[in-house]
């Protein structure tokens, strides 16, 4: 099998339900998601995948390592603040083997265009963690227009050095893209395959959309953005994202390398605001559905049969393992990836295997495990056993009419955490925002 070119496309913040093709209804102005939804047409839509956490850099930990996030002390923070900026501590250590770096001695040109989120330089960053070329935001979210950070600071970057250039962000890491695509062609097409990472911003906040360049004054203070946005923008951001991966996938086809290009598509984590997660319940920050059940589309033509759909339960590590077995790359020994590779699903959407997951949150002192159908939740002091399958939206709680299974699950929970580093006691939870600022889900 000739090893493909891969591009795994991430967006920040989306919700399970926010995609045509996870049921999402149509905006004001039409479709929302017409090319990505395109994508999971011609190629393979999971309905019960997972991102390795409800918040955006310890998943994206998980993405690059291959790993459970919990192993660095990094993927502790709930999620990596910008005030974490100098830190030599709370970042992806470089000496930690990643799925680029992986790539890379495998042969693979390799990038990153949008989104790092995994600590500042010096100590960290894209370049020394495998990435050959960078262009994005170090920092968790920027202003879609000034591209400056939550601290204020600019924060779009080309390698390490500040960059400075005019459009909406979304628009921008979109023909960045094509760009790169139209520069690395010719040598795919004569034997030495790319690894890009696309991480996009959107749907994250502040809500602007391509005509929203005057909210950038408003919002410089806090890209929280608590007093502003509605459904409606927040469509169109999607949309606008929806719009740069058509073009993106029409530069694959111009330059002959839409056959053997695989290209994935998912969410850090469930949706925040102004997404929709139905019939999930919660979002970013929770472990339950909402906050960790994505999204996840793959199309590869030369193998994925087109217009497929697979039940098999997977999280972000899963994809990342899958990557790196695709393009002949080795696991670090001393780092064996927790990921476990689908490439019998992609060739076969009809496979199907056992994949136990676990979480734990900081945050409300939340666990969760996933076990077939079953699932154990603990929020607060609360346990929960849920019959995911017939109850995705987690209302009827079995706890008390099936003792003996919640009993069994904490344990393999409990047996599972005794295999990861204790939470410190510094580790920051950011929520950005509470109930004084809007009722609660």
């Amino acid at each position: 099998m000739q090893r493909p070119n891969i591009i795994y496309i991430v967006a920040d913040d989306l919700g399970y339900a926010d995609l045509g093709c996870y049921g999402g209804r149509e905006a004001q102005f039409g479709p929302v998601s017409p090319n990505i939804d395109g994508l999971a047409a011609g190629g393979l839509r999971f309905t019960e995948g997972y991102a390795n956490a409800p918040v955006c850099s310890p998943t994206r930990f998980a993405l690059m390592t291959m790993r459970y996030q919990y192993r660095l002390r990094g993927a502790l923070e709930e999620p990596i603040h910008s005030r974490s900026k100098g830190s030599t501590t709370l970042g992806l250590p470089t000496d930690i083997p990643t799925l680029p770096s992986l790539l890379k001695e495998a042969g693979y040109r390799t990038a990153l265009i949008g989104k790092w989120h995994l600590g500042y330089p010096p100590a960290f960053g894209p370049l020394r963690s495998g990435y050959e070329e960078f262009f994005g935001i170090m920092a968790g979210g920027a202003d879609y227009f000034t591209h400056r950070s939550g601290r204020g600071d600019h924060d779009l970057y080309l390698g390490e050095e500040e960059h400075h250039e005019v459009g909406y962000l979304t628009d921008v890491l979109s023909r960045r893209t094509v760009e790169y695509i139209r520069h690395v062609a010719d040598d795919a097409k004569a034997g030495k395959p790319f690894f890009l990472s696309l991480h996009y911003t959107a749907p994250h906040w502040p809500w602007e959309t391509r005509d929203d360049g005057h909210v950038s004054a408003d919002v410089a203070g806090n890209l929280f953005h608590l007093h502003g946005g509605n459904i409606h923008s927040y469509r169109r951001m999607i949309h606008h994202m929806d719009e740069g991966i058509g073009w993106i996938v029409q530069a694959l086809r111009e330059q002959g390398l839409e056959e053997n290009t695989l290209v994935v598509f998912t969410s850090d984590n469930g949706g925040e605001r102004f997404s929709d997660n139905w019939p999930l319940v919660g979002g970013k920050m929770d472990l339950t559905e909402g906050g960790i059940r994505v999204p996840w589309i793959a199309r590869w033509p030369a193998v994925i049969p087109p217009g497929r759909t697979s039940g098999q339960h997977c999280m972000t590590m899963d994809w990342s393992a899958t990557m790196l077995q695709l393009g002949g790359g080795q696991p670090h020994p001393e780092h064996p990836p927790d990921g476990v590779s689908l490439l019998e699903v992609l060739r076969d959407p009809g496979h199907t295997f056992e994949r136990p997951m676990f979480w734990r949150m900081n945050h409300r002192s939340q666990r969760a495990c996933r076990e077939g159908r079953w699932k154990y939740l603990k929020v607060d002091e609360h346990e929960y056993l849920f019959d995911i399958e017939a109850d995705a939206r987690e209302r009827a709680n079995r706890a008390t009419r099936d003792p003996a299974r919640l009993e069994r699950m904490r344990e393999h929970w409990l047996a599972w955490n005794a295999t990861m580093p204790p939470i410190p006691p510094d580790a920051a939870v950011s929520l950005g925002y509470s109930a004084k600022d809007m009722p609660q889900r």
